[in-house]
C-alpha cells in the first residue's frame, strides 16, 4: 500500500512524536485536536524535533523547517481525516473520551479505512466494538519519544483482520520501525508489567525507604536501565500512569494494581512529571 496522508488524533506528547516521525519519513499528517492553542504548541514542538532529530539519531533523515511545516495540516475538524490512508488515535487515555471519538470516526471514515488505537491499557477489542468495523481496528502502544524509539508493541484485537494488521506493519516499515505483535488483554505486555514496577517504586518512596533519586540510581547503575522507574513515570505523565493503573485494577480486580496514594496525590497537586516541570523529580527547564 502507498501511504501519503496519515490522520493523527491528539497533539499531545505522543501525537507530536507521531507527526515528527511521519514528516521526517516523507509523509503528510492531518492532525486533529480540540483547540488552536494545542495545535500551535504541537506544531512548534514538531518543528523543534525536526531540527534536532539528526543530532539525536543518525538514522533519521534531515528535513528543512519549511518542508516539515508544509506536511502538517493541523485542524479542529475531525472530518478532515476522512481522506487519509490510515488513522492513528492518540487521545487521552480515558474511555469516556475515546468512546465518542470512535463512534464519530466510524461515521466519517470511508469503508476500508483502518484505525490504529494508541493506548496504554484499554482493550482493543472493546474499542473496536464501538464501530461497525471492528476488523479494521488494531492496537499500537507507542513509546515516548516516538520518533526515537525503533520498536512498537502492536496489539491484535479479537476481531482484528490480517489485512488491518498488515496495513499497520507496512506503515511501520516506511517509518523504519519493528513491530512486536501481542494479543489483547488490558495492559498488553509492556504496561501490565511496567506499571507494577513504577507503582511499587512509588510505594517504596512513600514508605521512606530512600529518595526518588536513589531509587532511580539503583535501577540505572545496578541493572543498566536507561531510566529509573520514577523517571519513567515522570516522562509518561503521572496522570497517564494513574489512569492506566485504574484500568488495570478495574479489568483484573487484582489488588496488586492498586494505585499508590502518593502517586495519586501528586496528580491531584498538578505535579504530572516532565510536562508540568515537577513530578517525582523537578525539571527546572520546563
Amino acid at each position: 500500500m502507498r501511504f501519503e496522508r496519515i490522520g493523527v488524533l491528539g497533539f499531545g506528547n505522543i501525537g507530536v512524536g507521531v507527526v515528527t516521525d511521519l514528516v521526517l519519513h516523507g509523509l503528510s499528517a492531518v492532525v486533529v485536536d480540540v483547540d488552536e492553542t494545542i495545535l500551535e504548541r504541537g506544531r512548534a514542538a514538531v518543528l523543534e524535533n525536526v531540527r534536532c532529530a539528526p543530532l539525536l539519531s543518525k538514522s533519521l533523515p534531515r528535513m528543512g523547517q519549511d518542508e516539515a511545516r508544509e506536511r502538517i495540516l493541523a485542524t479542529t475538524e475531525l472530518d478532515n481525516v476522512a481522506s487519509c490512508d490510515f488513522i492513528v488515535e492518540n487521545v487521552t487515555e480515558d474511555w469516556e473520551i475515546k468512546k465518542p471519538v470512535y463512534e464519530r470516526l466510524d461515521r466519517i471514515a470511508p469503508p476500508g479505512l483502518c484505525f490504529g488505537a494508541n493506548t496504554s491499557c484499554i482493550s482493543i477489542t472493546r474499542l473496536g466494538s464501538l464501530t461497525g468495523r471492528p476488523e479494521s481496528v488494531v492496537g499500537l502502544h507507542l513509546m515516548n519519544p516516538v520518533h526515537l524509539v525503533p520498536t512498537v508493541e502492536v496489539i491484535r484485537g479479537f476481531h482484528t483482520a490480517q489485512r488491518t494488521l498488515d496495513t499497520l506493519l507496512e506503515l511501520f516499515a516506511v517509518l523504519g520501525k519493528e513491530a512486536i505483535v501481542v494479543e489483547d488483554l488490558p495492559g498488553f505486555v509492556s504496561n501490565r508489567i511496567s506499571h507494577l514496577f513504577m507503582n511499587e517504586a512509588a510505594w517504596v518512596l512513600q514508605d521512606n525507604v530512600t529518595t526518588a533519586q536513589r531509587i532511580d540510581q539503583i535501577f540505572k547503575r545496578c541493572f543498566g536501565h536507561k531510566m529509573g522507574p520514577l523517571e519513567t513515570a515522570d516522562l509518561i505523565g503521572l496522570d497517564t500512569v494513574v489512569r492506566s493503573l485504574d484500568v488495570l485494577y478495574e479489568s483484573f480486580q487484582d489488588p496488586k494494581y492498586r494505585c499508590c496514594p502518593l502517586l495519586r496525590k501528586l496528580v491531584h497537586a498538578g505535579h504530572l512529571g516532565r510536562k508540568t516541570g515537577r513530578g517525582f523529580h523537578v525539571y527546572p527547564d520546563v
